[in-house]
């Protein structure tokens, strides 16, 4: 839909437009915006696996590049996941200010452009400048990306979407292993070009999700604070009709408005008293569940294909077959427990997945170290552990992207998206490297016991500071900065408008 010109800001509007949208029954509309915005995690999920998976092959000689397994592992992953966090901040403060729909179509044309150009990289610079760039289209994605989820999709279904959504990481993780896989094959391809074609392929997939994404609105809850109510209504109504035509009767009725001082952005100082002042609790909350899932991931996963060459003898050519394991233990995770977030609820949950991943990680790092275990066995501790790792890693981002205020939604994904992979994947994969590069099994059981460990402290502070926000309206969660006292709706005349305006 064409954007309209935004109407003037200062006005106060009184509407039931969150409440329409969350009232909906599931539909196929709701299908196409899992498709267009939800799939992008599994380009993310390839590109990460496919580097872990193809280190050994980049650093023989004659694959076209002058690289080490441990610069692949190490400084390129570092550099992913750097940009990705600098992106995050970056693209996250333009999608709270400029909106989600022309967001996540530039950040995904970043990504598109970066991962060609890594294709026909030529020397170590240039494989390391984008793959920078390649993250820092990807963080951007995951602020513009999961604020549009989850103001388009009804509460009563956030949770277990949100989660499946960011689960889907592992499917583009089991492509990309099966990928390598082929890719690696030099009966098939040749040494310096078989790795090539797995970032072309990517940048393919990119371009025809950017086509489906075109039909993705924009987000009527962001339209209607930056004065473009006419529009949400136009697109809600749309979105209603579709829905009643499909199910073939009238929609219920919504309950409850939102009355709102329209403007057009934040500024970093109203952002920071709100997190910081106002919801400090959420934020040490959001603190944890980051940085335990970051370093848990971007160290563990980075470096499993070392691992098993390393200490298991499994040729490089092979290791995709594992990781292809490990990724749908992964994705099965999010995809089983997901619904329990909105019915047993998210304190429980949150807290639980987190600690149970914890403690099997510490039994796992016990084995490893006492050398019981073969590469396949290693692997299906390893399925166990991401299992519930998977879904509490997935239920970081939900919950950094519900509890704080609409007008800081996208800045507030970015800021704890960063800070918490800066903490745990930057340093992570560095860290990582250097442990396994010894080949002394005590070291990789000290990384094993670290991400262990903050994943445990993690699950405790959500065992006290979860919010309770299954099935709750994000305007319920957390009260918009721009809200005003909430108007009732008045029953004597029916009346079910969209929005009704007043020049304050």
């Amino acid at each position: 839909m064409a954007s309209a010109a935004p109407a003037e800001t200062g006005r106060t509007v009184t509407t039931d437009i969150p409440a329409r949208l969350d009232r909906l029954p599931w539909t196929r509309w709701h299908w196409t915006i899992v498709i267009g915005l939800g799939t992008v995690w599994i380009l993310d999920g390839l590109e990460v696996t496919v580097v872990g998976n193809i280190a050994g092959r980049l650093s023989e000689p004659g694959s076209g590049l002058p690289i080490t397994s441990g610069e692949v592992t190490g400084l390129a992953a570092a550099l992913y996941v750097a940009g990705a966090c600098s992106g995050a901040l970056f693209w996250g403060r333009l999608t709270d200010k400029w909106g989600r729909k022309k967001l996540f179509m530039i950040t995904l044309a970043v990504y598109l452009g970066a991962t060609a150009l890594t294709a026909i990289s030529f020397d170590t610079w240039w494989f390391f400048l984008f793959r920078f760039l390649t993250g820092f289209g990807i963080g951007g994605e995951y602020a513009a990306i999961n604020s549009a989820i989850d103001e388009l999709i009804p509460a009563e279904y956030r949770g277990r979407v949100d989660l499946m959504i960011n689960g889907s990481f592992w499917l583009g993780a089991v492509g990309g292993s099966l990928l390598s896989i082929v890719a690696l094959d030099t009966a098939i391809l040749p040494k310096d070009v078989g790795w090539r074609l797995t970032f072309a392929l990517g940048a393919v997939l990119a371009l025809v999700i950017l086509l489906v994404r075109r039909h993705v609105p924009e987000s009527p809850r962001w339209l209607l604070i930056h004065g473009r109510d006419d529009e949400a209504e136009r697109i809600v109504s749309s979105i209603e009709r579709q829905v009643e035509a499909e199910r073939g009767e009238p929609l219920a009725r919504p309950e409850g408005e939102l009355t709102i001082h329209q403007r057009r952005s934040v500024t970093f100082l109203e952002i920071a008293r709100t997190v910081f002042s106002k919801y400090r609790r959420r934020a040490t909350l959001g603190f944890a569940l980051f940085i335990g899932q970051a370093f848990l991931y971007n160290a563990i996963t980075f470096g499993f294909g070392a691992i098993l060459t390393t200490f298991f003898d499994v040729p490089t050519g092979s290791t995709g077959y594992y990781f292809a394991v490990i990724a749908l233990g992964n994705f099965m995770g999010p995809l089983l427990l997901g619904k329990l977030f909105d019915t047993v609820g998210r304190r429980v949950m949150i807290s639980g997945t987190y600690l149970l991943s914890g403690v099997l990680l510490f039994g796992t790092a016990w084995l490893f170290g006492r050398g019981v275990l073969t590469a396949a066995t290693l692997t299906a501790c390893w399925c166990a552990v991401l299992f519930f790792a998977s879904a509490g890693a997935s239920s970081a981002y939900l919950t950094v992207s519900e509890v704080f205020p609409m007008e800081t939604r996208a800045m507030s994904i970015a800021f704890f998206y960063a800070l918490g992979t800066a903490a745990g994947g930057i340093s992570g994969p560095l860290l990582f490297a250097d442990l396994t590069g010894t080949g002394r099994v005590g070291d990789t059981v000290l990384a094993f016991q670290i991400g262990a460990a903050l994943m445990c402290v993690a699950g405790l502070v959500a065992s006290v500071l979860a919010v309770r926000a299954e099935r709750r309206s994000l305007e319920d969660i957390a009260r918009p900065l721009t809200a005003a006292a909430t108007a009732t709706k008045d029953r004597t005349t029916g009346q079910t408008a969209g929005s009704r305006s007043a020049t304050a």
